[in-house]
């Protein structure tokens, strides 16, 4: 059977087409919010929120097929910007697992035409237990929307589905509004990257977030360092031996008052002088980049970044040297 012929500017006409309907969705959702707090959808876009914050149980956020996905994201999106809230199936909430809400809780319910009938059968049961309710459909005049006790309002004006019946342009509307609400609470309980971080552990952005620079810095014998009235040979052998491309030097109540780097070495080296017998203190760097063990590696990795170097000294509070860290640490920690 002969393969299908497209005409690929059909195709791409057709993507455009799609993402227009739904960039237009978007604006004018946002463009029913309006300044003005006691207009209706902005007043229950306020009252969702307050009561949001005010929630003392969890979100539990629900939603059948389509909707289910928007809101299983929701709920994660929520519990990794400071509000607690997981997702629950609500076919499954009339088998038993409508035991996991309290009264304490708050449900997010999403549904496009507000008529879901697994959502709506449990209704009764969530009024019973006094659990709090917020709607998000896309029809004012829906069963959802009516009892719940503050509807918003996510209406499309047609799918970007060519036959009007994938949910497409409702499901973007949706999943956009519950990012919106999600970081207007982030942003009102004032929500931080050291919070945000403690959600998100793993990877490339918990090492990112968590990871300090006591972490990974060189300690004890491994750190080079010299004492101030060391000649440059001794520093040479001290650089060679630890291999870190750079010795600290310090006085004698080992606080750090310079380092001596390759490329020091180097610029040395140019001078054509006999400058191994000469004091360390011609040739080093004065007030070296330092940072404390409780500083953050990203911090680091930033400092070398912008000074343009490769290594940076540790310090405790009172300038005393207690570790070394160089670029190649931070890139074997995955932290850059």
């Amino acid at each position: 059977m002969p393969k299908p012929v497209h005409d690929p500017l059909r195709l791409i006409a057709s993507a455009r087409k799609a993402l227009g309907i739904q960039a237009q969705a978007l604006e004018e959702l946002a463009a029913g919010f309006e300044a003005d707090p006691q207009s209706p959808r902005s007043a229950a876009l306020i009252k969702a929120c307050e009561m949001l914050l005010a929630c003392k149980g969890k979100v539990i956020a629900t939603g059948m097929g389509k909707s289910g996905h928007v809101a299983h994201k929701i709920a994660a999106t929520l519990a990794s910007t400071g509000t607690p809230a997981f997702f629950l199936h609500p076919a499954e909430a009339s088998h038993g697992d409508l035991g996991m809400v309290t009264a304490q809780d708050l449900v997010l319910a999403l549904s496009n035409s507000g008529q879901t009938e697994e959502i709506v059968r449990i209704l009764p049961l969530l009024k019973r237990r006094g659990t709090a309710l917020i709607a998000m459909t896309g029809d004012a005049q829906s069963t959802l929307a009516i009892q719940s006790d503050v509807h918003v309002l996510v209406k499309v004006a047609r799918e970007a589905c060519p036959l009007n019946l994938a949910p497409t342009a409702s499901t973007t509307a949706a999943m956009a509004m519950g990012d919106a609400i999600a970081v207007t609470l982030l942003e009102a309980r004032g929500f931080n990257a050291e919070q945000f971080a403690l959600s998100h552990p793993g990877g490339a952005l918990g090492r990112r977030l968590l990871t300090m620079v006591g972490d990974l810095m060189r300690t004890g014998d491994a750190i080079p360092s010299v004492d101030r009235e060391a000649d440059t040979k001794a520093a040479v052998i001290e650089m060679t031996k630890k291999r870190l491309g750079m010795t600290a030097v310090v006085d004698q109540q080992q606080r750090a008052v310079g380092i001596f780097t390759d490329g020091d070495l180097r610029r040395a080296l140019e001078t054509g002088s006999d400058f191994l017998s000469q004091p360390i203190a011609q040739w080093m760097h004065r007030n070296p980049a330092c940072l404390g063990p409780q500083a953050l590696a990203s911090e680091a990795a930033h400092m070398m970044e912008s000074r343009r170097i490769t290594q940076v000294l540790v310090t405790d509070a009172k300038g005393i040297l207690v570790g070394a860290l160089n670029i190649h640490d931070l890139l074997q920690a995955g932290v850059v």
